[in-house]
């Protein structure tokens, strides 16, 4: 099975687009979103072609590819208009016997790890969104993921970045 990873579309359907295009040309079979879907939140601009009406529609046209974790500005009134569920804080996979752990970065994130099983584990969220501190390790060209191994044994903590919105350290 194949899957594409993508978080922060803030209600642009201009990357949404992009991103449907992506799922499309990579012939993914399940969308991973970690979260900031709809809502571009109170610090940022309005990302490029903000149309939250659109989104609903190109991400419930997939609803049954897609798995969902929340991210700190998504709220229960997205859950009324999204057909997949949307306010969950995070998200596990069995892959190949590894644990793939989904979460936004807002809560869990690489600072405050969850308990995780020991032995080999797969880490993968979106924790551009967290506040201070630098980002260790180093960018996989292959993957396109910020990974850093933490000094943990078979960890990967995998930045997929943000797609809509650029923060240039607002407090």
């Amino acid at each position: 099975m194949k899957y594409m990873i993508a978080s922060d579309i803030h209600g642009s359907a201009w990357y949404c687009r992009k991103m449907m295009e992506a799922l499309e040309k990579e012939q993914a079979d399940r969308l991973i979103l970690l979260g900031d879907l709809l809502y571009h939140g109170p610090r940022n601009d309005l990302p490029k072609e903000y149309a939250p009406k659109e989104v609903i529609r190109m991400l419930n046209k997939e609803k049954n590819r897609i798995y969902n974790v929340r991210g700190n500005c998504d709220a229960e009134v997205d859950q009324m208009v999204l057909e997949f569920p949307v306010l969950a804080d995070y998200g596990w996979m069995e892959i190949d016997g590894k644990t793939f752990y989904m979460s936004h970065g807002h809560i869990y994130n690489e600072h405050n790890l969850p308990p995780l099983k020991t032995g080999r584990y797969f880490h993968a969220w979106a924790y551009s969104c967290t506040q201070g501190g630098k980002s260790r390790g180093y960018h996989d060209p292959e993957s396109g993921f910020r990974v850093d191994s933490e000094g943990r044994e078979s960890a990967y903590l995998c930045n997929t970045g943000k797609q809509s919105i650029h923060h240039q350290n607002i407090r």
